[in-house]
């Protein structure tokens, strides 16, 4: 696909049948087109009148206003100004004078650790003419008392294993390739990245609807994490957990679903708070029942971004009659509550941890597709 701001100027192309991107452009009115190219010669375009105006902005695409968020907090924004030398920088008040960020240029992008909360805050810009333009946004930054503790960066971790699943009994296989289906995981990937150091997930093959199961052992038996737990005494206390990550794709729309898991065993019982963003299967969220062994929809929907950062955080509870309780889901600053209770399952009396799940579903040409996380923080309590 492309753009052309005027007859014959490409100002821009993205391989694959979408974009998402910025422009930037002097004030005027231009007549832009943006056009698709196919494999078979053909092409469609669509035409678009612009006016760029020579006011000052600045324009906040996260957190939405007056959203309920998950710390870490994502802001992005970009500024224009009239002022001929350009913008300076940018930053971000959490409350009046209180600066907490400041990034030269006329983006920023960036995760602010706010408690919980309700927070009057500005992303203002600075221009190199002395000007000056705000946006103001009201967030409540959810939370619990207690704090809790957290492992960050998980998906630069040591402890990774994977699997590959298939239909219809979806027994766990490895290494790969196996039962027709091909997965991997590279860390330290520096594009696209948000810390430098993102993971690449990718899945593949030719069994149809094969899929890629990713897991790291946190707390209890084989802990990655140095919290073994082997007296027993640790990972029954734990009763509160977020699971808060980024995911980028540029072919999302070729998973079935994708799946963020948040599991704990321990006498002889067993709890799957597993959450799926059903892509090709509906656009919409699912949670799995641990005694009947199969996904709820919740009429949730789910519509992740291509070519851009997506930020999800799920918050799900053990109650004190060891229920499984789901909370909540938030994408892109976007907060849907459930408070669900589910019973629990069952697991061997010898097992007892606290783990991560991350699974890539297959879609029925087991279409090959990446998904790159960053910053995957676990927060227990």
């Amino acid at each position: 696909m492309g753009i052309y701001t005027a007859p014959g100027v490409l100002a821009y192309v993205a391989n694959g049948s979408s974009l998402n991107t910025s422009l930037n452009l002097a004030v005027g009115t231009y007549n832009t087109t943006v056009e698709e190219w196919d494999y078979c010669g053909g092409a469609a375009t669509k035409a678009v009148t612009v006016t760029v105006s020579s006011s000052s902005g600045v324009h906040l695409t996260s957190p939405s206003n007056n959203s309920t968020v998950g710390s870490p907090v994502n802001f992005v924004a970009t500024a224009t100004t009239s002022c001929s030398k350009g913008v300076a920088s940018m930053g971000i008040y959490t409350a009046p004078y209180k600066l907490a960020y400041v990034v030269n240029g006329a983006s920023l992008n960036t995760n602010l650790t706010l408690s919980a909360g309700t927070y009057n805050a500005t992303v203002t810009e600075w221009d190199n003419c002395g000007g000056s333009s705000s946006t103001p946004v009201t967030i409540t930054v959810s939370g619990s008392s207690g704090g809790g503790s957290s492992f960050t960066s998980l998906q630069h971790s040591v402890g990774w294993s994977g699997y590959a699943q298939v239909p219809p009994n979806y027994v766990d296989c490895s290494p790969s390739p196996c039962d027709g289906v091909s997965y991997s995981m590279t860390q330290n990937i520096k594009s696209p990245s948000m810390s430098g150091e993102a993971t690449e997930f990718w899945i593949g093959g030719t069994t149809d609807y094969g899929d890629a199961l990713f897991n790291n052992h946190l707390i209890g038996d084989l802990s990655s994490q140095g919290m073994p737990d082997k007296n027993h005494t640790e990972v029954n206390t734990y009763k509160n957990f977020t699971y808060d990550v980024y995911f980028y794709g540029t072919d999302l729309g070729l998973s079935e679903a994708l799946e963020f898991d948040v599991n704990q065993f321990f006498d002889s019982m067993g709890f799957i708070w597993g959450h799926e963003c059903r892509i090709a299967n509906g656009n919409n969220w699912a949670i799995w029942d641990n005694v009947s062994a199969k996904w709820i929809s919740t009429g949730i929907p789910c519509y992740p971004n291509n070519n851009s950062w997506n930020h999800l955080t799920l918050k799900v509870a053990r109650t004190s009659s060891n229920q499984l309780q789901y909370q909540s889901i938030t994408l892109n600053g976007v907060t849907n509550t459930l408070n669900w209770t589910y019973n629990h399952g069952s697991c061997p009396s010898s097992w007892w941890g606290i783990t991560i799940n991350y699974q890539m579903d297959g879609n029925y040409k087991q279409s090959p597709y990446s998904v790159y996380l960053d910053d995957l923080t676990f927060t227990y309590q």
